[in-house]
């Protein structure tokens, strides 16, 4: 199960610095900061995203992470939390940062979903990860107010 898990976060964490590298390049390409290019920005952003869940799917076949639709779903799904709860996360200037953070929470998504959809994992355990995930971002969002002058 760990060798599992460490082959999903190794594919999740390269395919999180390609997402980045791509969304980076896709933003300078629009090279627009007016509202105007939203629509056509966030189209391109969500076009790229897809494109890498259903790449994953295959890499994620390739090093015998399986069921890997399940396991990249997941993975998604855990992404779309981090995302959310990592608002409450003070931000940085510093791209190499940016690029440290994505690939980290890719990785932990993919070890997450890797963990989650192991057949031997004890239902008990996959509950507590899926309530784990679900109280990231009221948390977040709880702390994100206390260290917010009223």
């Amino acid at each position: 199960m760990a060798g599992r898990m460490g082959r999903a976060a190794a594919v999740c964490a390269v395919l999180g610095v390609l997402w980045w590298a791509t969304v980076r390049v896709a933003w300078l390409g629009v090279g627009c900061g007016d509202w105007g290019c939203l629509a056509p920005s966030v189209g391109l952003l969500v076009v790229i995203s897809l494109a890498l869940l259903a790449g994953s799917v295959r890499v994620l076949e390739r090093v015998d992470v399986r069921p890997a639709r399940r396991v990249a779903l997941v993975a998604a799904g855990a992404l779309v939390v981090f995302r959310l709860a990592g608002e409450a996360l003070p931000s940085w200037t510093s791209r190499w940062a940016d690029l440290a953070a994505a690939g980290a929470a890719f990785a932990v998504a993919g070890a997450v979903a890797a963990f989650v959809t192991e057949s031997r994992v004890h239902r008990g355990w996959r509950v507590a990860a899926a309530l784990t995930l679900v109280a990231l971002p009221p948390l977040a969002l709880a702390l994100a107010l206390a260290r917010s002058p009223v």
